[in-house]
């Protein structure tokens, strides 16, 4: 197998060193540190591949992001965009204020399925599913409950005096 040679700059061996050995990072990052400081030392690519258990790409690939553009760009990934949001936030709270509505006439309380076919007459929302307007709910419901809400704790807590006996006990209830 061709050995390519790869010199690093004395500044990002340190950074190499400091990266290895301290803070928390992705395992492929950590990959990458070690290829580049095995490559330095002109270990063979063999053996690289058997201790850290990459393929000949990986190597390949890492080597030249760091001779094309550098120690961060052969550490990192690069962002990936990620498919487009199909609803955006204002059509998500037509949905959020749409369930805090008084339901339809002859239903006690709003379901999904309700709220799907209300939902759907709405502009904007002609095509949404079920499961989009359950993904919704739940975020609002997860975001209420990390908020500064109160929650009641004086569940008929009995003073730590009145707790000797069963008699007293019972006499703290009957006070309350």
């Amino acid at each position: 197998m061709r050995q390519t040679a790869l010199v690093l700059k004395p500044e990002d061996r340190e950074k190499l060193q400091v990266f290895r050995s301290k803070g928390l990072h992705h395992a492929r990052e950590v990959n990458r540190a070690h290829i580049l400081l095995a490559l330095d030392r002109k270990l063979p690519e063999a053996t690289l591949q058997t201790l850290l258990g990459v393929g000949r790409t990986a190597i390949w690939r890492t080597r030249s992001a760091y001779c094309e553009r550098g120690l961060d760009y052969a550490l990192y990934d690069v962002a990936r965009p990620g498919s487009p949001r199909d609803y955006q936030t204002d059509q998500e709270a037509k949905v959020a204020a749409l369930a805090c509505a008084q339901p339809p006439p002859g239903a006690k309380r709003w379901t999904i399925r309700l709220l799907t076919q209300a939902a759907r007459k709405e502009r904007g929302l002609k095509q949404i599913s079920r499961e989009s307007i359950r993904r919704f709910l739940k975020k609002r419901l997860q975001a209420l409950a990390q908020s500064n809400v109160v929650h009641r704790t004086d569940h008929r807590r009995i003073p730590r005096a009145h707790v000797r006996s069963a008699g007293a006990l019972r006499q703290a209830l009957r006070c309350r």
